[in-house]
């Protein structure tokens, strides 16, 4: 898929070890345990079985308010496989893989998005173009719905008035306000938009508006506008697993609002790694030229 990376989380190599084992004899007389990254440090408080292993279905954590805590390593929980060739089928084994909504995030829907006649033909472009100017393509910031798709982790941090997600990708962040504020009348247009949120039941619903205009909600090239308002149901049914309803109304694309659903797993024993997409970037300049012509 043009502009994604399956991320591999990184092996500890010979060399690390050795590198390792002499910051350790170097800091014997210190209590602390040294680590190269925090890839392998210890989630703690992880609920286990009684054979040891992490029970991911134990009840969810919650907020000193009682509330859910949606703190945590999140990546897509309906991920497509890795293949190597034509119906060829291998383990994604150390890499995250993204989720088939990351492509075309209508593909669960029977008919498809809704869209305007004039959004349906602009997506055929696009999709005969092979997604040339998705904004991803470019190293530009992946706008929400889309960091819950693509394959990458997203750290969220949660307190009872503020929810924040960190994006693994160009060190991007997302704040979604619990604290009652409104959202802001007249915004300066954003990749992110605006959230606030408040609590029904054990869902958070997450309202968001502000975006800029012309963005893109998956890899297929599906429209929002500025007049997008999106609203997000999340919950967390057991200690491993976020669910997510997300609807977007956006009547100058589509001609009704319309509701999809994923899910996140969660990771544990690891840490958000640096991936900054313009570091020697080619993909825009090579895909740019072999731009089909119109």
């Amino acid at each position: 898929m043009p502009g994604v990376r399956n991320v591999k989380r990184p092996k500890r190599t010979a060399w690390l070890h050795l590198l390792m084992f002499l910051v350790v004899a170097v800091v014997m007389g210190s209590p602390a345990v040294g680590f190269g990254q925090w890839l392998h440090y210890p989630t703690a408080d992880v609920p286990k079985k009684a054979d040891g292993s992490p029970d991911l279905t134990a009840p969810t954590p919650r907020l000193p308010d009682g509330k859910p805590d949606f703190s945590g390593f999140w990546r897509p929980g309906r991920r497509n496989p890795c293949r190597t060739g034509p119906g060829q089928f291998v383990e994604c084994g150390i890499e995250l893989g993204g989720s088939p909504l990351a492509r075309n995030i209508g593909g669960d829907m029977p008919d498809g998005l809704p869209y305007q006649p004039w959004a349906a033909e602009l997506v055929k472009v696009r999709t005969a173009e092979n997604s040339v100017d998705d904004p991803h393509v470019r190293c530009l910031p992946d706008n929400p719905p889309r960091p819950w798709g693509l394959p990458h982790l997203t750290k969220a941090l949660h307190t009872p008035r503020l929810l924040v997600l960190l994006y693994e990708v160009n060190a991007m962040y997302r704040q979604i306000f619990i604290d009652g504020r409104p959202l802001p009348v007249d915004p300066n247009p954003s990749w992110n938009g605006y959230s606030t949120a408040a609590w029904d039941g054990d869902a958070l619903v997450v309202q968001t508006a502000g975006f800029r205009d012309e963005l893109w909600l998956d890899m297929g090239g599906s429209p929002m506008s500025d007049v997008a308002k999106m609203t997000e149901r999340i919950r967390r049914p057991n200690y491993g697993t976020l669910e997510l309803e997300i609807t977007v109304d956006d009547p100058k694309v589509y001609t009704r609002p319309w509701t999809v659903k994923m899910t996140q797993t969660i990771m544990l024993d690891t840490d958000l790694i640096d991936e900054f997409c313009l570091e020697n970037e080619k993909s825009f300049q090579r895909m740019q030229a072999v731009r089909p012509k119109r």
